[in-house]
């Protein structure tokens, strides 16, 4: 009988389109492994409890073989090579800062055992770092990215391949991670689960382009979640779409996944400091007052509807719709004047789908710190994008219940007679719009 591989699970929680699993299968028997990380202690409680769910989901659909071992990667891989004689640790690539060095250190001590760590594919579409412009040398800017992202182009999904598992209880398993409860579904947390859902949003894409900016209707698949723990691949959506203003859109979602993905490939240091350092210099406020500004932006108390429905949306359900999240971030960093940092961290607290690369490449470019080339101009006016893409006011009365008697688009206005328990505007934004526009003027004067 030929010696066993180790297929070690990590932000590919599936069977179906795995070529690093594909890998495993064809060396022999494959001991399915997950490693219970003390690093991921700090995550949110959405996060941990997506990931039990996904997990648990994994394990029935291996009839139970799935082994979980607790510690740090580089003492436990290395044990559970030598135990069950394992040849090769297959996984999938992981461009994460932390993923990648902790990746080198396992690597490193599997290497003094004679033991290869082989990486195969990825979580992305593309792999970052594929995408290059012509000279080698990486995309700053994402639509320059997109057309090359497109040209380059992607393998057809694989089926599930047959294995022969070799793992719990022939296997000694620690058990799964610790139960985390939260107060809301868990969407897509489970594999099946997760192309149901797709197959359920699929007819919808056709009208992508005109619904994915309302967020009172479902415009959206709410599928993050279920791609960041590669409970599905980006492949196989992408394999379902057709020519059309909507697939098209939809896709070109995806590759904005995969450009801020080669963007921290590139600049690992930019996941929690300014991809653009001229804006090091930008002043922001971190004394007792904005800590004060900060909670009540957090618990949705801001006294802009629009702002503070989607602030109590990611507290209830932990999630939050993407126009939303744009607004929110520009709120806080625009007319707060706080860094966009300490936003960032409460999303990754709080969101199910919480992913280091999107979220705060995201958070830099409602910032102006990142990629974007239009970078600081950009203020949203919260009053106005809940006018725009909340005409009605149907999302702002479902999430801020002191407003819900308040009729049609009246509900955005905080000028107008509100219930005595909604707090008043906590800021002027048209005076505070003025304000940061003055000191993104201060900031560039100092850099020339």
């Amino acid at each position: 009988m030929s010696r066993p591989s180790i297929m070690w699970f990590r932000r590919d929680l599936r069977l179906a389109d795995l070529p690093a699993l594909h890998a495993a299968a064809a060396d022999g028997p494959v001991v399915p492994l997950f490693v219970v990380d003390p690093a991921f202690r700090g995550a949110g409680a959405p996060r941990q409890a997506f990931l039990r769910e996904a997990l648990q989901a994994l394990d029935d659909s291996m009839n139970g073989a799935l082994v979980y071992r607790h510690g740090h990667p580089t003492d436990v891989v290395p044990a559970l090579v030598a135990e069950v004689g394992a040849t090769v640790v297959h996984v999938s690539r992981d461009d994460g800062p932390y993923g990648r060095r902790r990746d080198a250190a396992v690597a490193a001590a599997l290497q003094q055992a004679g033991v290869r760590l082989v990486a195969t594919s990825s979580p992305y579409a593309v792999s970052p770092g594929t995408v290059t412009k012509p000279d080698g040398a990486p995309y700053a800017v994402f639509t320059p990215f997109s057309k090359r992202w497109r040209a380059a182009g992607w393998a057809a999904p694989l089926a599930a391949p047959d294995v022969k598992w070799l793992g719990a209880p022939d296997v000694h398993c620690d058990g799964p991670p610790p139960a985390t409860s939260v107060p809301f579904t868990l969407l897509g947390a489970g594999e099946q689960r997760a192309h149901s859902q797709w197959q359920q949003f699929l007819p919808k894409v056709a009208q992508y382009a005109a619904t994915r900016n309302l967020p009172a209707v479902h415009g959206t698949s709410r599928l993050s979640a279920a791609l960041r723990w590669g409970v599905l691949h980006p492949r196989q959506l992408l394999a379902d779409l057709e020519p059309g203003e909507g697939h098209d859109t939809f896709a070109s979602e995806l590759a904005w996944r995969d450009f801020y993905a080669d963007v921290l490939h590139h600049q690992p240091h930019t996941a929690w400091t300014n991809l653009n350092k001229a804006m090091d210099a930008m002043p922001v406020d971190t004394d007792g007052a904005a800590r004060e500004r900060f909670q009540r932006w957090a618990e949705g108390r801001t006294g802009f509807p629009f702002v503070d429905a989607g602030m109590r949306e990611l507290l209830a359900t932990g999630w939050m719709h993407n126009r939303v999240r744009m607004v929110v971030a520009s709120f806080l960093v625009k007319d707060l004047h706080l860094p966009w940092q300490w936003g960032a961290r409460h999303f990754m607290q709080h969101l199910v789908d919480g992913d280091l690369a999107s979220n705060n490449h995201g958070w830099q470019w409602a910032a102006g710190t990142g990629t974007d080339a239009a970078p600081y101009f950009r203020v949203f006016n919260p009053i106005g994008q809940g006018e725009r893409f909340d005409p009605d006011g149907e999302y702002v009365r479902r999430w801020v219940s002191e407003l819900a008697a308040v009729p049609g688009k009246a509900v955005h206005d905080p000028g107008l007679l509100r219930p005595d328990s909604y707090p008043a505007p906590m800021v002027d934004h048209a005076a505070e719009r003025e304000e940061a526009l003055r000191r993104y003027r201060h900031t560039t004067a100092g850099s020339r």
